[in-house]
């Protein structure tokens, strides 16, 4: 049998616990920024990546309960004999945040009942810096640190986030930032706490500039839809997959009115 959903719920707060404690015993950019090779996501793996990963899947290990579970970094693990319930790990999303000792880095787990986006049942983003905890259930509502998120209304974009902000990106993009109608723009080094600072209501929109994996947004992109909010994957189509291969840019808004203003224009 599978866990509730307030079951996953706890057992993402106790692996996110064993990650920021996995995190915190790498002291120093050298010792936690070590190259360890290649992750099954692609990236290149850091020593800090490979903590959190670890003390994430043996959290999850302990529950004894059969699921496939799909990380960054060591790819597809079955669990328990493995089922059809998946589980997503980005152990740490901002490694060079987490990496350098600079805030702004999170441990992001989705649950999922089936192999697309849409099929994310729990998402958990936990910030490695700070005790500060999201969490939404699908049809339950996005909550943060145990206050439920207020519903998202339309509104101007006073506050637009970056991710993937790498300085050729940003130069090719200039002209669109300059006339979208965004009054300040944030790049903070983080796809999943930025789609939580949406949901949040302190970001309007948040829009990545080259496309990211579905592991990086599959459980923040749940707390704006339970906020209210719009999401989009325009490389992915209406139903993205849930899986290692899956890119995607990711641009999600407090509304689909700006949702559509940002698809034109970028």
């Amino acid at each position: 049998m599978t866990l509730s959903d307030a079951e996953w719920v706890n057992a993402c707060r106790c692996a996110s616990q064993a990650a920021r404690s996995a995190v915190a015993a790498h002291a120093g950019p050298a010792e936690r920024m070590a190259g360890r090779g290649r992750g099954a996501g692609g990236d290149e793996t850091m020593a800090v990546d490979l903590a959190a990963e670890d003390a994430v899947l043996a959290e999850l290990e302990s529950l004894d309960t059969p699921v496939t579970v799909i990380s960054e970094e060591r790819g597809e693990v079955e669990m328990a004999g493995g089922g059809p319930w998946r589980v997503f790990v980005d152990p740490v999303d901002g490694s060079v945040n987490a990496g350098r000792g600079l805030p702004f880095s999170c441990v992001s787990i989705a649950v999922a009942d089936g192999p697309s986006m849409p099929d994310v049942r729990v998402g958990w983003v936990a910030e490695l810096d700070s005790p500060r905890e999201w969490w939404a259930v699908r049809g339950g509502g996005a909550w943060c640190d145990g206050t439920r998120l207020p519903a998202l209304a339309p509104g101007p974009m006073a506050v637009l986030g970056l991710e993937t902000a790498r300085p050729d990106l940003l130069a090719d993009a200039a002209p669109a930032l300059r006339d979208v109608g965004a009054r300040r723009v944030r790049a903070l080094g983080s796809v999943a706490l930025s789609l939580c600072l949406v949901a949040a209501g302190q970001m309007d929109a948040m829009l990545s500039l080259r496309p990211v994996r579905s592991v990086d947004m599959a459980a923040a992109q749940l707390l704006v839809v339970e906020a209210g909010g719009a999401v989009s994957f325009p490389e992915a189509g209406a139903r993205p997959a849930l899986d290692l291969e899956m890119r995607s840019r990711a641009v999600a808004a407090r509304s689909e009115e700006l949702v559509d203003r940002l698809l034109t224009r970028f």
